[in-house]
């Protein structure tokens, strides 16, 4: 390996020791605590995504245990594999191992990336099955033998176990073998059904887990399109969402490596382009996630990297891939250390402000201690909640024998015991967010709810939320629930 190789190496491995290191160091999201209590009881589905990401919990923290590294684990070693994966994609695809490294490093200096990666979510898996079905595309095209469809079919049906919006490169992949008369044949053999056949059977589990719950998760997933009316605001917001993930400069260099004319292989930029115009459609009539697309980001990597490795572009093009070549790395690299700086220290005191602060269970400990201190003055049996991420963010930091409890979405727990009776015939303390303070359903469910104080959490004596807390007493005929 030249000294540029050894460098770009070098890179990589210290941009995924900081993923280590802030994973270790930071508490959970709110969505990592419900992910984690879906790790507590396991099942084919849930609510809103498939089940991969339960299993990758459970398994992280039969390891490390009932801490954010151990929960964070698989998703960690996960983006070890895409960054391999995407390496060795890109320097088939380009031809060149120099690109290949480089598209490994445009990779792993993405915000997206960077927070996907390591936090416990569908995504970070996601996007490691992305990467690996992309490479797996990759060897096809290489070798021309046929066996490695199925290894990219081993890939989509894991992927589809992780997020269903993996989906998109089944179609992409056809696009690929339509657009590239090279690869045409294919179709005219057993080898991708064959592969498709294995994605499917992979698959299986989480589609008739589904059939048996009235297709909640498909529900879910698929039933978010409001098509109701057009706007350009949500187009302008994914836009911008994706410039900001990317980094600008990377982003630039993805557009134009996506768009390029080309002799050579079209398998990553066609692999975007069913998704592009998914997102696109999507976003003239709803908001898309910035997340959504994550699953992309190993092919826009490798689009990047050819379009920083070209030496043909002409005019405005050439000006642009030098000052986007140059820029690229520092600016990402600038980005990516203010992130993990903010979010590690809080440096700057923005506050309720801040969306790390929010984000994240900073002073969820502290205000755990007054929880139960609210609990033991009243002697409560438990504490209640009608919102899943309070649910989730309570039962990991709360102490493991107080139950908690929410009061509505059972849907949610569906894998979780119901609550006992009598846990009811005792006084409960109600916790809620004051911007999402719905007392109106725990009173549906029991005559009395009397407030009896505020709780706050917060970071350096700033404080970042403030809760609400009621004493509950005499439940009602109606009074359920589900101990997650």
């Amino acid at each position: 390996m030249k000294i540029r190789g050894r460098i770009v190496l070098l890179s990589v491995i210290v941009l995924v020791l900081a993923r280590f290191v802030a994973a270790a160091l930071l508490p959970l999201s709110a969505d990592e605590a419900y992910y984690w209590l879906w790790s507590r009881h396991l099942g084919w589905g849930y609510y809103d995504h498939p089940p991969l990401i339960a299993f990758a919990i459970r398994a992280g923290t039969a390891m490390f245990g009932e801490i954010p590294f151990g929960v964070r684990l698989i998703g960690l070693l996960s983006s070890i594999v895409a960054s391999v994966a995407v390496w060795r994609a890109g320097a088939i695809v380009l031809k060149d191992e120099k690109a290949g490294g480089y598209a490994c490093l445009f990779f792993n200096l993405s915000l997206m990336v960077a927070i996907e990666a390591m936090a416990a979510t569908p995504d970070a898996l996601a996007v490691a099955t992305a990467a690996l079905f992309l490479w797996a595309l990759a060897k096809v095209e290489e070798t021309g033998r046929g066996a490695w469809w199925l290894a990219a079919g081993m890939a989509a049906g894991i992927g589809l176990l992780a997020k269903y919006t993996t989906f998109f490169l089944g179609a992409g992949t056809l696009v690929w073998l339509l657009a590239d008369k090279r690869q045409r044949r294919w179709l005219f053999t057993v080898w991708p059904y064959a592969g498709a056949l294995v994605a499917a059977i992979l698959f299986w589990p989480n589609f008739r887990w589904n059939q048996t719950h009235d297709w909640m998760t498909f529900a879910f997933q698929f039933g978010r399109l409001d098509e109701g009316h057009f706007t350009l605001r949500y187009l302008a917001e994914f836009l911008g969402a994706q410039i900001g993930l990317a980094t600008p400069f990377i982003f630039i260099l993805a557009a134009m490596g996506i768009f390029a004319r080309r002799e050579g292989s079209m398998l990553a930029p066609a692999l975007i382009w069913p998704s592009i115009a998914y997102f696109v459609l999507h976003s003239l009539h709803d908001r898309v996630q910035g997340n959504w697309p994550s699953f992309l980001y190993p092919a826009l990597a490798v689009c990047a990297a050819d379009a920083a490795s070209r030496t043909d572009w002409k005019g405005w093009a050439e000006r642009l891939s030098h000052v986007s070549r140059r820029a690229a790395i520092p600016v990402a690299a600038v980005l990516l250390g203010v992130l993990y700086v903010q979010a590690l220290t809080g440096v700057v005191p923005l506050g309720r402000k801040d969306p790390m602060q929010r984000l994240l269970a900073f002073g969820l400990p502290d205000m755990s201690k007054d929880i139960v201190r609210e609990v033991s003055a009243h002697r409560a049996s438990a504490v209640l909640t009608t919102d899943y991420a309070m649910t989730a963010w309570l039962r990991f930091y709360l102490p493991a024998d107080l139950p908690v409890i929410q009061v509505d979405e059972p849907f949610r727990w569906t894998t979780a015991p119901d609550a006992q009776p009598d846990t009811f015939q005792h006084p409960l303390i109600y916790i809620a967010d004051v911007r999402r303070d719905r007392p109106d359903i725990v009173k549906r469910q029991f005559a009395s709810v009397a407030h009896c104080g505020k709780i706050s959490r917060g970071r350096w004596n700033a404080v970042i939320e403030d809760y609400t807390a009621y004493c509950v007493r005499h439940p009602k005929k109606t009074a359920a629930g589900k101990i997650p």
